[in-house]
């Protein structure tokens, strides 16, 4: 017999990365009593992950769960950076509708397309917020008509077309559907949730189906997975089959230990759960994403959402620097080999391949900052490896190469407008939309290679002085654009192993720009600096001045040393080129060369 749960709501919480998604669930949290009067609470409460904490971006989706008028709403907060949207796309399978944020003055942005694509696919509600009314250039009106305009041009049906709107300032913890009206707290977003979100429907007493869309893991209990139950009800100790709509195999046998359900932060283990609520199971050892979890008898599986194919890949390799094996607690191929199909597991956009070489692996992804949360999560864990320069993915039909192409938008003032098109144009962006904003910002739309964009961030926050914003998605495979010049700088490269010094290197600053500072162990071939020159120079850091017995006046004044140029693990991956390395060490980055020796460097060179 089919039920509505009208008791229960499923919604996932949508948007362009930083338009507070985040805040916002922080404020359904506390306002629906889900903390204690007197307890203390962390702003951005759901991230809480160090990396997502110290970036202020989310990158893994969260599970949480209010009560609003004996109502029970499961939430889930996704992430809002392009490179993490396979996160977006899986977690769409357990709700029944979105809320979509939009910043009251950025308005629609290029990854709110792309989520707002998954929900119109998968035919789901959407409520729309548009948040940050509190900004003093908010533009309420403006972008609702910007919204609307979006779902047009997106072939939205007319139910699309007649979503509520409502207005919040999320830090402020106030929602109201007319701008005219003052209120003081987000009571209407609940109205507005309740209203038009559908609660789930299902058939109660059948074989009960769950379809598993996040996988966890607890040193505890093993592997912890998280769906959302289609059919029927789940018990606990209950023996279960795993199966798959695309392996259509017979099935691994399994008894599911324990049933939680979520409220507030916390999971709170059930003896049974029915049809529509979403919940986490453990017992399921050899579970993954996209795995229907059956009742044994009856082992039918779900179909599960295609996600979006990796764009951009590096070589992880076993580090053989001179200075390996100083820091790290996991150096090995096997264990970086262990550790990097553990992430397969529980990230499903990530790809991992063998080489050539025992030593090496290929690891594909959504873009760079997908990969380098990868690098630093395995960092901050104790790994040691080196990684090589980003490349992208082609596709090959009908015998014609095939490259990604990103959309990408970036606001600017007039000014530095010039200098973006030029610089875009010579890596093969074409310049589809401009426009212009009351704010004094415009805002450029290209369509570019996803390799023209490789080492362009850091230059593009030199035009602009700091003051532009670049937000780019992936769009689609096209037509491969030829040739786009390589990075203009050359590398300044230590010409003997030893302890950099000051004498040394205030004769290497005259050749450009340091990233080392007095005191640092440098090796033959590691990369120290970067030449403007666009040549490769070689460069003694470790000398030492020779002491004399005589005084002249003005030799022995203090050599003053530039600040060095600090590179973060994005600037490096924009850095470095075809023949250097980024060595990851628990404790620090360094770069260098694939060949160290300085002679063998030159004669494979020629």
């Amino acid at each position: 017999m089919d039920i509505v749960r009208k008791d229960l709501r499923n919604i996932a919480i949508i948007a362009h990365v930083d338009h507070g998604k985040t805040t916002l669930v922080d404020s359904m949290l506390k306002q629906s009593g889900a903390f204690r009067k007197n307890q203390v609470v962390e702003d951005r409460v759901m991230d809480s992950d160090e990396i997502e904490r110290e970036r202020g971006i989310t990158i893994l989706s969260k599970n949480t769960a209010i009560y609003y008028k004996n109502t029970k709403i499961n939430i889930i907060d996704t992430p809002g950076h392009a490179d993490f949207g396979g996160e977006v796309e899986r977690v769409l399978k357990m709700v029944n509708g979105v809320v979509l944020l939009v910043d009251a003055f950025e308005g629609p942005m290029p990854q709110t397309k792309f989520v707002l694509k998954k929900a119109f696919d998968l035919t789901l509600p959407v409520v729309v917020c548009i948040n940050k009314i509190d900004r003093s250039d908010a533009r309420p009106q403006e972008v609702v008509d910007g919204v609307l305009e979006l779902f047009i041009e997106m072939g939205a049906g007319e139910e699309y077309l007649d979503s509520p709107f409502v207005f919040t300032s999320a830090r402020d913890g106030i929602a109201t559907k007319d701008l005219s009206e003052k209120k003081d707290d987000i009571t209407d977003l609940f109205e507005t949730i309740l209203e038009h979100i559908p609660a789930p429907t299902g058939i109660e007493d059948a074989p009960f189906q769950l379809l598993i869309s996040t996988i966890d893991y607890n040193d505890y209990v093993g592997r912890i997975g998280i769906g959302k139950i289609e059919r029927g009800r789940v018990r606990a100790n209950q023996d279960a089959v795993i199966v798959n709509h695309d392996r259509m195999d017979a099935g691994k046998q399994i008894k599911i230990m324990e049933i939680y359900e979520f409220e507030g932060l916390d999971r709170i283990k059930v003896e049974e759960s029915q049809v529509g609520s979403i919940v986490a199971v453990t017992g399921v050892e050899g579970i993954n994403i996209g795995d229907t979890i059956c009742d044994l008898e009856n082992p039918e599986p779900l179909p599960f959402v295609r996600i979006s194919e990796p764009t951009i890949a590096v070589t992880f390799s076993v580090n053989n620097s001179p200075f390996a094996g100083k820091d790290g607690k996991y150096v090995t191929s096997r264990q970086i080999r262990n550790r990097l199909f553990k992430e397969l597991q529980t990230d499903v956009s990530l790809r991992v391949e063998e080489t050539d070489s025992t030593d090496a692996f290929k690891v594909s992804g959504r873009g760079e900052l997908h990969l380098s949360v990868l690098i630093e999560n395995m960092r901050r864990e104790g790994y040691e490896f080196q990684i090589s320069k980003p490349e992208v993915l082609y596709r090959w039909e009908d015998g014609k190469r095939l490259e990604p192409m990103e959309t990408v938008t970036i606001d600017v003032s007039e000014e530095y407008i010039g200098v973006v098109i030029e610089k875009l144009g010579q890596r093969k962006g074409e310049l589809i939309n401009i426009t212009e904003s009351s704010s004094g910002y415009s805002r450029l739309i290209f369509s570019i290679p996803a390799r023209g964009l490789i080492g362009y961030r850091q230059e593009f926050m030199t035009d602009t002085r700091g003051n532009g914003i670049l937000n780019s998605t992936f769009d689609r495979y096209g037509p491969y654009k030829g040739d786009i010049p390589t990075r203009q700088m050359g590398s300044l490269i230590a010409f003997e192993t030893g302890e950099a010094t000051t004498y040394g290197l205030h004769s290497a600053q005259e050749r450009g720009t340091l990233f080392i500072t007095p005191g640092t162990k440098v090796y033959e071939g590691m990369i120290i600096g970067l030449n403007p020159k666009g040549l490769d120079v070689e460069i003694n850091v470790c000398r030492k001045k020779r002491q004399t017995n005589i005084r002249a006046s003005g030799s022995d004044e203090a050599l003053r040393l530039f600040p060095p140029k600090k590179m973060t693990l994005e600037k490096a991956l924009e850095f470095i080129e075809d023949d250097e390395l980024i060595e990851v060490t628990p404790t620090t980055f360094r770069l260098r060369k694939k060949i160290l020796d300085t002679g063998k460097r030159h004669k494979f060179k020629k």
